[in-house]
């Protein structure tokens, strides 16, 4: 029996790998989908498709498409579009390099390997800013109902997920006085408490999800990535639809108010995908959800 992919409601594992993927050039269509029809996904893997895939498979799933970027004065949010995304998780390091491995050694005849980020959990949950992070996370029923596709239909225990890798400044964060910092992030770091007198730039304000009519809840499992030179937040986000984050992140860049993110003064996101995530079956992706796509969807892969 088909259920969801355990990682969508699990909490964020003491270590993982994102994994973004390209196609090859020149790969028979057919033999696409059969590796991944073949494929293993154990309770490690979390994995979504990306539309580029679909097009070239002649297929659509309804509800996804490519990362839309978002752009307005000051503001950029790149989309870096793959066809394949994995969370790998691990209980240390090793063990989540070993599971990532052999999920690319298990893609490699199809997909090329285009991005390998390193991610860990960070005193219990914080981001290196030292705040919390997903304070607001929808939990148990509330948690399904925000990150997984209702039945009945093809799509029944799906989700869609919005990926972002963003480069914090931490050396200008920590140089701000410890007021400051609380009101670009709208909650104080000691306590968590949000702050009553956070300014309407304040991170909690712009993505506060029960503020959106409808509500735009996602299940977030962000994770801390980097080395000393670059590091920041690899940010995810299951749904049962993209539409709750590109409404968060619309806020966030201030396209309906003019309003922008206070992240923006230290961090930034470099990158940008949008993937679905099939339901599955023991270990394998049940992808009864892909239709037939019309002739404009299905665009034919160019060669280079």
């Amino acid at each position: 029996m088909a259920s969801h992919q355990p990682g969508v409601l699990l909490g964020p594992p003491p270590a993982a790998r994102f994994l973004t993927f390209g196609l090859r050039v020149d790969v028979p269509p057919k033999r696409v989908e059969a590796t991944l029809r073949s494929l293993r996904v154990g309770a490690h893997v979390t994995l979504g498709l990306g539309a580029p895939l679909l097009r070239v498979l002649g297929k659509a799933v309804d509800g996804l498409h490519d990362f839309h970027a978002v752009s307005a004065p000051g503001v950029a949010f790149p989309s870096t579009q793959g066809a394949v995304w994995a969370c790998v998780d691990g209980a240390d390091a090793g063990q989540a390099l070993q599971h990532a491995r052999a999920l690319t050694a298990s893609l490699d005849a199809c997909f090329r390997l285009d991005e390998d980020v390193a991610a860990f959990t960070f005193a219990s949950g914080k981001d290196l800013t030292g705040y919390e992070d997903g304070t607001e996370n929808p939990k148990a029923e509330k948690a399904v109902e925000a990150a997984l596709v209702a039945g009945p239909g093809p799509l029944a225990g799906s989700s869609f997920v919005a990926v972002q890798r963003w480069v914090h400044a931490l050396a200008h964060f920590e140089s701000l006085a410890a007021k400051e910092r609380d009101h670009i992030v709208g909650r104080h770091r000691a306590t968590n408490e949000e702050l009553t007198d956070a300014p309407p730039s304040a991170h909690v304000k712009r993505a506060a999800q029960e503020s959106y009519r409808p509500h735009a809840f996602m299940r977030r499992r962000s994770m801390p990535w980097g080395d000393v030179d670059s590091h920041g937040l690899y940010f995810v986000a299951f749904g049962r639809s993209l539409s709750a984050f590109e409404r968060v992140l619309r806020r966030m860049a201030g396209l309906d108010d003019g309003v922008v993110d206070g992240l923006l003064r230290f961090s930034r996101p470099v990158t940008g995908g949008a993937y679905w995530c099939p339901p599955v079956a023991g270990e394998r992706l049940v992808l009864g959800g892909l239709e037939q796509a019309s002739a404009a969807e299905a665009t034919p892969r160019r060669r280079r």
